[in-house]
């Protein structure tokens, strides 16, 4: 189940194949990294150093290894089946960094960067999502190079994040598909969705990099087989 959540409530509930008709859920547009100087077309490009020569990988006594693995794991004991990934709830961050609509940008910033983080949900003092709050959004790219920008740049700092955070916002309950958040990531271009209950409390958050890391991690995700969710 997906909702859209803004500072007058909830505007949205039900399946991910209506979220592009509300028309103020709108694509955010990634930033794109600075370019660097190219070569001058009529100049040489220098050549390429040759690669160092690789080193010998050390010979691994393969038998050994598996059986002082099969020690370890009789040591300690049977393990619990694992279980396929398959909803939001199986690779969400739970307790995720929100900030409130009243704090200043500079001071957003700050708190995004200690906890090492590129976006945090935008929460009213019930807790509730009102809007997603993105460091590029902090920091147009347009601003940095410019000397004369320092006054907009410092005017910007200043300002309220409800006054920069991205809202209207998507949300996603817990017991969602996870192909369903997917798909509205690449929709959206979102780098992920706060996850909320029907009210929009906050519960977590699911970022690109949550199901990145459920891709490489075991037990497995999966994504395609069994029927398709209805949300």
């Amino acid at each position: 189940m997906f909702f859209v959540f803004g500072p007058s409530g909830q505007m949205y509930r039900g399946g991910p194949e209506n979220l592009s008709q509300i028309t103020a859920v709108r694509r955010v547009e990634r930033p794109q990294a600075l370019h660097t100087r190219t070569l001058d077309p009529d100049q040489d490009a220098a050549p390429t150093p040759a690669p160092p020569a690789r080193a010998h990988a050390p010979v691994v006594n393969l038998r050994l290894q598996n059986a002082v693995a099969a020690y370890v794991q009789t040591g300690q004991g049977p393990h619990k089946r694992r279980e396929p990934l398959t909803l939001v709830r199986d690779v969400m961050s739970h307790g995720a960094l929100s900030v409130p609509p009243a704090m200043r940008v500079n001071d957003a910033w700050q708190t995004l960067a200690e906890h090492h983080v590129a976006q945090a949900p935008v929460v009213d003092e019930l807790g509730r999502v009102i809007g997603l709050l993105l460091r590029a959004d902090m920091a147009p790219l347009d601003l940095l190079p410019e000397p004369g920008a320092v006054k907009e740049a410092i005017e910007l700092a200043r300002r309220p994040v409800s006054e920069v955070m991205f809202s209207p916002v998507p949300a996603v309950a817990a017991d969602t598909a996870l192909r369903r958040v997917a798909g509205v990531l690449l929709d959206t271009g979102l780098p992920g969705l706060p996850v909320t209950d029907e009210a929009g409390v906050l519960a977590g958050f699911i970022s690109r990099t949550d199901i990145l890391r459920a891709v490489a991690a075991d037990p497995p995700l999966d994504l395609w087989s069994g029927p398709v969710p209805q949300a």
